[in-house]
């Protein structure tokens, strides 16, 4: 028995309190393991490619057709021009899926099947028409899914048609693209902006039958008509709509207070801009060295991001990092964002950010685009930035004269804060020289912190020096100057 005592005490048995801490994070790792499982539903999702438009491509695809036109001609092969032409659309078609099929993911669905149906026009009460509303049917029937995502916007009335035949919840593109907003919201701010954009889209749709419609106001002692369940409801949401847009223009007036004390001293704003997932906060950490959310995940950056970034001529910016774009945005979605968006308008300088690894790379630069013409954007002045060259092939070539980087490796990062060094045209990098009291330290201070120093001799109590830098600080202290030495 003494042995056996002894032999026990030699093995280390924790204590009954580090016991029991550690069976409770087990506990909750499993208990958060089956939440994740439990939120990431299965989805069916249904992609319609309308024919009637294949001839009627849209202006992306017309330029491509006639680029490949060009080309079949310079080559003496004329056969190819109509052969060119029929592939645009099924190659825009297989990017349009693969960018749903992304959402979804990013929306946390787990994709059960993809159903694609080729039409010459929407049908007006179920978008796809009744054989294929059969097959969706049976496929969730088959799958067990619990939604339904339409790469299309439903109407009204083909939501109702399609959910009436339909054991589960039906999703068009916009609600899915609302639910990803709202999943990333973080700030009170984006959140407000998911609410508002959420209730401008329910409120035309909202419907009911039986009891749901039922009059609310009758009864004795409640003689008239009434109110229906759906006016009330309508009423509630138009109200809720009115305070969310009295709690949005208070942060507008809260933004514009910041905005006005950051224009009192001159620094100018460079704004990222491009489509989701281009690699915008890659890009943003990698040339401010913050440490903001970067994910696959489309839609992944909502809340605007400002950091102060040094440029090579010792110019200080602020560089914003803003929500990315997506083809066929919803306009109600750029509408309740417009307050985080107006650091792009007042952005001295875009950085339109792509990703050069994308085979649908020019159209998604001519989507961001059309927004940022939609947003009085359009012709501010821009630098294309070429992101993820990481993922081409050795000598691939790109598009001239855009910015070639990778905010993954940290490629190309010093050529490009040289390029918004060299773009900032409003305030213009200066050359000039000065003879400053060694006495006035403060003038020799905010040189050396905005402006690049050179040949500085000392002479006396007197320093002679060469600053370059921008025009709005060798300004200030224009007094300095010595006389025929200013260069440009």
């Amino acid at each position: 028995m003494n042995i056996s005592s002894e032999g026990n005490s030699n093995r280390k048995i924790p204590p009954a309190h580090e016991q029991s801490q550690r069976d409770r994070e087990l506990r909750e790792r499993s208990l958060l393991r089956a939440r994740q499982q439990s939120a990431r539903e299965l989805a069916v999702l249904v992609a319609v490619d309308f024919t009637a438009d294949r001839y009627r491509p849209s202006p992306v695809a017309h330029q491509a057709r006639q680029a490949a036109a060009i080309a079949a001609r310079a080559s003496g092969d004329a056969e190819d021009e109509t052969a060119a032409e029929a592939p645009i659309a099924d190659i825009d078609f297989d990017a349009s899926l693969a960018e749903f099929q992304e959402l979804a993911r990013s929306a946390g669905a787990v994709i059960a099947a993809v159903l694609i149906q080729r039409r010459a026009k929407p049908d007006a009460a179920t978008l796809v028409g009744g054989g294929k509303l059969d097959e969706i049917v049976a496929t969730v029937a088959s799958t067990g899914a619990s939604l339904v995502l339409f790469d299309h916007d439903l109407t009204p009335s083909q939501a109702r048609n399609v959910e009436a035949r339909l054991p589960c919840t039906v999703i068009d593109r916009t609600q899915l693209i609302l639910d990803i907003f709202a999943r990333h919201a973080r700030t009170r701010e984006g959140q407000l902006q998911v609410e508002l954009a959420q209730l401008e889209y329910s409120l035309p749709r909202l419907g009911g039958k039986g009891k749901v419609m039922s009059q609310t106001g009758g009864g004795i002692g409640t003689r008239g008509p009434g109110e229906t369940q759906l006016e009330t409801d309508r009423r509630k949401i138009r109200g809720r709509l009115d305070r969310i847009k009295q709690q949005l223009e208070a942060v507008r007036r809260i933004r514009r207070q910041q905005r006005g004390r950051r224009e009192a001293v001159p620094v100018p704003t460079v704004a990222l801009v491009g489509y989701t997932n281009a690699g915008k906060s890659t890009l943003f950490n990698a040339m401010t060295g913050a440490e903001v959310l970067a994910s696959e995940r489309m839609f992944a950056t909502l809340d605007p991001k400002l950091r102060q970034l040094t440029l090579p001529s010792r110019r200080k910016v602020l560089l914003s990092d803003t929500v990315g774009f997506l083809r066929n945005l919803p306009h109600a979605l750029v509408t309740s964002f417009r307050a985080t968006l107006e650091e792009v308008e007042r952005a001295e300088l875009l950085l339109h950010v792509r990703d050069a690894a994308s085979p649908t790379l020019d159209a998604q630069r001519q989507q961001v685009e059309a927004v940022l013409t939609e947003l009085g954007a359009g012709k501010k002045p821009t630098l294309q930035v070429l992101n993820k060259i990481d993922l081409l092939a050795e000598g691939t070539p790109t598009e001239a004269g855009a910015q070639r980087v990778s905010g993954l490796t940290g490629e190309g990062i010093d050529e490009l804060l040289h390029a918004i060094d060299a773009a900032l045209t409003n305030d213009p990098l200066d050359q000039a020289v000065f003879r400053i009291p060694q006495a006035e330290g403060r003038v020799l201070a905010a040189l050396e912190g905005g402006a690049t120093l050179q040949n500085q001799r000392f002479e006396g109590n007197e320093v002679t020096l060469t600053a370059i830098g921008p025009r709005s600080l060798l300004d200030r202290y224009r007094k300095y100057e010595v006389a025929g030495d200013r260069e440009e």
